[in-house]
């Protein structure tokens, strides 16, 4: 990837049109000065630092600069190029210094680096563009007016978020989507109106920072076609948008129209976070590209074996040096960048426990960086959620250092509600405190049922729809023999792998989708759901479809109408927690009648009221919550009972008996067809029984008492 220069065709530097003089070394990157460029750039072993200058879209170089040993300040090349006009140029730098992989050293002065601080990249214009001419990257300076006019961060209590995993280019790209550039920025803002109408309200972009979909050399052993880097998870610029979800990528308008996008969402109320990768770059293993950080200075960016091999706690060939103090400045500008210019509401950070690492790879109770990001007062009102986990085997979930702020993504509900919902014993006990916002997790630290973000199903893994048709992964078109993608599912394929027409099992499939969705937007919590969920989206038991650009891994806009029950249950529940507070609580329950009403905040039953049945062979959970307390939250004085019975045969529940001139009504019953199955928020219908509910085998009832 990186530029190799043929020395002989870049002319000499024209002293008439340029100037150079010292430069500014506390900002790094190129930013513009009066009357020229600032160039500044770290390097601590490096012997010579040269600056590469091409016509902007072109192939013509303009010209290379070197750095005059007196434009070094300690670690830093500064230098000023008078003269040289916004807009009209892309840049890169070469390094001279030792070549050694032992020490480790990388620099080769054949080849033009990536600046890491580029604003925008050249090369990735378009998507896919792997065959075009302009495949050599360097970095170009980004305009930055923009009219926000009162555009501010969304600020939404974080137990009031629902998230929306997404895939910018996969969420528009389908050819039923109806939008006028599909599979970028614009396109997405097309589908506004959807992502509100399923009451979302804050969406998580899977990465959106400059990557090279082209670096996966696959191909798909079934069709022969090429694979590619669909998810994008290996960055090659922290600070550029991606310029091939941009319709107007190939006129390097992807920043302008990233900015329309965050603008547009925000004005609809919805808040934007993105998947951010800073525990690994693209250039991989010892093996790998030289692209940026291994030739600029290797040893601080990178964690190394004592044998100078690169350490690999991300899976990806190498792992950031996260708590370096020069690389912790670089991901805190990176950050500090997307928050001010582009009013980004948070981040989700890939691999968060990788980032807890010191330069030997032992994890720190006290990881610098992660406080810093805490502490940092630009991000002070960002959303920063840590995926609690990396490739090395550190598992931080209810244990990822906190300083007041981080939320985690909460692997232990994903897997607890799994093994639930299909019935596996023993689970009982566990998913009372997954219900209860994990406190066996969060409540000890002081924090809220809020740190803890509930999934059941993301990107990486099954879709929801598949969850319940294959007990196996299918993963064959990876290329990588079906070793690929988690074994650890616990999923169900109810009676028949994959597709199938018997109207049992898929009445049993819908259902027990039904169920989940159900537990995820009962529980305490923030809830995040996977794109496509909510309306059967299948990627054919794929559970780790990371390099397929296909439509069946695109959301496939028929499928609310295919799926309409589903569809519907969905957002009639999306709705439910939406009007009722006591599902979205700042504090844990306590299970204790701190308000003297008579019932506690939560209690809970089995098929006989107040007698939970917590035996290793319970299938059962159900609580109720009291309409006093809620109330006291400022939410309706209703009481809410939900019930789930994911045992193999149908159960009688003895109701638990409300205060007098109360009655129970039925808001959901997983056990009915659509669309008896769920009603209208405030509409539920009252039961003919109200001393006693039948919720058939492996189904869920949710009731209000009103």
């Amino acid at each position: 990837m990186a530029i190799t220069l043929d020395m002989a065709k870049i002319p000499a530097p024209d002293s008439s049109k340029w100037s150079l003089k010292i430069g500014h070394p506390l900002v790094s990157g190129a930013y513009p000065v009066p009357g020229g460029v600032n160039f500044s750039i770290y390097s601590s072993s490096a012997t010579a630092c040269t600056l590469v200058l091409r016509k902007l879209g072109s192939r013509e170089f303009i010209a290379e600069l070197p750095f005059p040993p007196e434009f070094r300040i300690g670690h830093m090349f500064a230098m000023v190029v008078e003269g040289l006009e916004l807009g009209t140029f892309e840049y890169g730098f070469r390094f001279d210094g030792p070549s050694d992989p032992k020490v480790p050293h990388y620099f080769d002065r054949s080849k033009v680096l990536i600046d890491p601080y580029a604003r925008g990249l050249t090369g990735r214009n378009c998507w896919r563009t792997c065959d075009d001419e302009m495949t050599d990257i360097l970095g170009r300076m980004e305009p930055l007016l923009f009219d926000w006019e009162n555009d501010s961060r969304i600020r939404i209590a974080k137990e009031d978020l629902v998230i929306y995993e997404m895939h910018v280019r996969g969420f528009t790209m389908h050819p039923n989507s109806g939008v006028e550039h599909p599979g970028t920025y614009a396109g997405l803002c097309e589908k506004i109106q959807y992502l509100k109408s399923i009451g979302v309200n804050c969406v998580e972009l899977l990465p959106v920072f400059e990557f090279d979909e082209c670096e996966n050399t696959r191909t798909n052993p079934l069709t022969g076609e090429p694979l590619c880097n669909y998810w994008g998870y290996s960055t090659t610029g922290f600070f550029a948008p991606k310029a091939g979800y941009a319709a107007s990528g190939a006129n390097f308008g992807e920043a302008l129209e990233f900015k329309r996008m965050v603008k547009a969402l925000h004005a609809a109320g919805i808040a934007v976070v993105l998947d951010v990768v800073y525990n690994h770059t693209a250039e991989g293993g010892k093996d790998g590209p030289l692209i940026s950080f291994r030739g600029i200075d290797n040893q601080t960016y990178y964690i190394h074996t004592p044998d100078g091999e690169y350490a690999n706690y991300s899976g990806c060939g190498n792992s950031i040096n996260a708590n370096h103090p020069v690389v912790r400045t670089f991901i805190r500008d990176s950050l500090r960048y997307w928050a001010s210019e582009y009013h980004i509401d948070g981040f989700r950070f890939d691999l968060a426990s990788a980032l807890t690492r010191d330069a030997s790879g032992h994890p720190l109770p006290s990881p610098p960086l992660i406080e810093e990001l805490a502490a940092d007062p630009v991000l002070a009102d960002c959303i920063l959620i840590a995926e609690a986990w990396d490739a090395g085997g550190l598992y931080q979930v209810g244990h990822f250092p906190d300083y007041g702020r981080w939320l985690e993504w909460n692997g232990k509900f994903r897997d607890a509600a799994r093994r639930f919902i299909k019935g596996d014993p023993g689970m009982s006990g566990e998913i009372v405190q997954r219900i209860m916002g994990s406190p066996d997790l969060y409540k000890k630290p002081g924090r809220s049922p809020a740190a803890s973000v509930n999934f059941i199903n993301c990107h990486d893994g099954f879709t929801l729809r598949d969850l319940y048709s294959y007990n196996g992964k299918h993963n064959l078109e990876n290329g990588e023999s079906n070793r690929d993608g988690s074994n650890d599912n616990w999923s169900w394929n109810c009676g028949a792998e994959g597709e199938t027409s018997d109207a049992d099992i898929l009445t049993l499939r819908d259902r027990m989708q039904k169920n989940a969705l159900t537990l995820l937007f009962v529980s305490q919590g923030i809830p995040m759901i996977n794109m496509g969920d909510e309306c059967g989206r299948t990627l054919h038991g794929n559970n780790n479809a990371y390099c397929h650009d296909e439509d069946w891994n695109w959301l496939d806009w028929s499928l609310p109408e295919s799926f309409r029950g589903l569809h519907r249950f969905y957002k009639q529940l999306a709705s439910f927690r939406a009007e009722h507070p006591v599902f979205r609580l700042s504090t844990f329950l306590t299970g204790s009648d701190q308000l003297g009403s008579g019932y506690a905040d939560i209690s809970w039953h089995g098929v006989e009221p107040w007698k939970p049945d917590w035996s290793f062979a319970s299938r059962t959970v159900a609580f109720l919550l009291c309409g006093r307390h809620s109330r006291a939250i400022g939410g309706k004085p209703w009481f809410f009972y939900v019930c789930f019975n994911m045992f193999h045969e149908s159960l009688d529940f003895e109701l638990p008996k409300l205060p007098k001139r109360m009655q129970w009504h039925e808001f959901l019953d997983t056990g009915k067809p659509a669309p008896l199955d769920i009603q209208e928020p405030g509409a539920e219908i009252p039961l003919i029984n109200q001393k006693m509910i039948h919720p058939i085998a492996r189904s869920a009832v949710v009731l209000v008492g009103k």
